[in-house]
């Protein structure tokens, strides 16, 4: 699929492709061989019709009246997601949400391989953290010399976008965003923003009485 096409697909339909992903994995492993698209969508808790249009966009799969391969439908997503094999991610930002991120093993379960961390002062970190860290200033040689194409980034909110712009400069192409600020990116850049204050601001709002 080429990358206009890509950025005209809605990025929650991108989203939900991870969550079915995930629901055929567990169904894979549980020995399951086909799946309706009702009982898919129930577990990735859409309805069929939002299943199906969602697939949609990436062709056509699935036997009436036998439902989806679950394998075969699994190793389409993955190949939409480019998640087939590990992807290399740095980190930026080794402080205490840095550190914890550092140190969380799920990452390659889901094809993605944090290989190291930078810093504005390495050599305070480097007895926290389990991979290395380097100095800032070694940051566009490594991307380049390895290939990393994504960022993971957890900095403080005044330096963020300065940050960010030295990522889409090296070569970065995608960021993930802890800082709480909207990173603006360039057109040929994606930035997806974890907010967890707003995240718990929503949850607040539908548990009130």
């Amino acid at each position: 699929m080429k990358k206009s096409d890509r950025n005209s697909i809605p990025k929650k339909t991108v989203y939900r492709l991870s969550v079915y992903f995930r629901c055929l994995h567990r169904l894979k492993n549980n020995g399951i061989v086909t799946v309706s698209s009702e009982a898919l969508a129930r577990a990735a808790g859409v309805k069929p019709t939002q299943l199906r249009k969602d697939l949609a966009h990436f062709g056509q799969f699935g036997t009436r009246g036998l439902g989806y391969d679950v394998s075969q439908l699994a190793r389409m997503i993955s190949d939409v997601l480019g998640n087939q094999s590990l992807q290399p991610v740095i980190l930026v930002g080794a402080g205490n949400l840095g550190s914890a991120l550092l140190s969380y093993g799920g990452f390659a379960q889901e094809g993605f391989e944090v290989i190291a961390a930078f810093d504005h002062d390495p050599a305070r970190q480097k007895s926290r953290t389990p991979l290395p860290v380097f100095p800032m200033e070694r940051l566009p040689e490594f991307v380049h010399e390895r290939g990393v194409r994504m960022a993971i980034l957890c900095v403080p909110a005044a330096v963020a976008q300065e940050v960010a712009n030295q990522l889409f400069a090296a070569g970065i192409g995608g960021i993930l965003n802890f800082a709480p600020i909207v990173i603006h990116a360039p057109e040929d850049a994606i930035v997806n923003h974890v907010n967890l204050a707003i995240e718990l601001e929503n949850l607040s709002y539908f548990i009130q009485d």
